[in-house]
């Protein structure tokens, strides 16, 4: 099975969250939950994300083992962004599958072992999610994603990392059509 280079929404609000990706979405492991898809159409987004963090983005341990150069870059870099809201915008193709709030929950579940997400409330219109992550990278963060249309998503969140700071994240993704030739993949 080909293994999906583009991320869905979720997933870049999580990457973007950790510092991963300076563009975001998310996606946590639960289980139980019933299938639902929010009520947005596939194709082609422009998703918008404005990030404003605190604090050490990378945590102390990690800084610790890089080389003397590097370290003093990524301190300055995280010197110049605490703080100030940084805003990009990213191209996207969602399928249908994309949409599936289990694909969305589940997509991060090899990625975070350890950690435990709750919903909070799902609906096609709306999902909120509260997770929490264990040491050493400890982190609790709540994420909610709206479909306000069935052409515009919006949403937030929220993480805290005790070691490594705060980052808020808002966005809104907009419908540009249902084909999407042109977006890379």
């Amino acid at each position: 099975m080909k293994k999906r280079m583009t991320p869905t929404l979720g997933r870049f609000v999580y990457l973007v969250a950790c510092g991963l990706l300076s563009n975001p979405v998310l996606l946590w492991p639960t289980s139980g939950a019933q299938a639902e898809s929010f009520n947005a159409k596939p194709g082609a987004w422009e998703m918008t994300f404005t990030t404003q963090s605190s604090g050490m983005l990378v945590p102390p341990d990690v800084l610790a083992k890089m080389p003397p150069e590097q370290r003093a870059k990524v301190e300055q870099s995280m010197q110049a962004r605490s703080g100030k809201p940084k805003t990009h915008s990213v191209k996207t193709c969602l399928t249908k599958e994309d949409l599936d709030q289990n694909r969305i929950i589940k997509e991060n579940d090899d990625d975070e072992p350890g950690c435990k997400t709750s919903v909070v409330s799902k609906s096609s219109a709306k999902l909120v999610l509260e997770r929490t992550c264990p040491a050493p990278q400890a982190s609790t963060s709540r994420m909610s994603v709206e479909a306000q249309t069935a052409e515009l998503l919006v949403g937030s969140m929220d993480t805290d990392r005790p070691r490594a700071g705060k980052v808020h994240i808002d966005f809104k993704s907009r419908w540009l059509g249902a084909n999407c030739a042109g977006i890379a993949e």
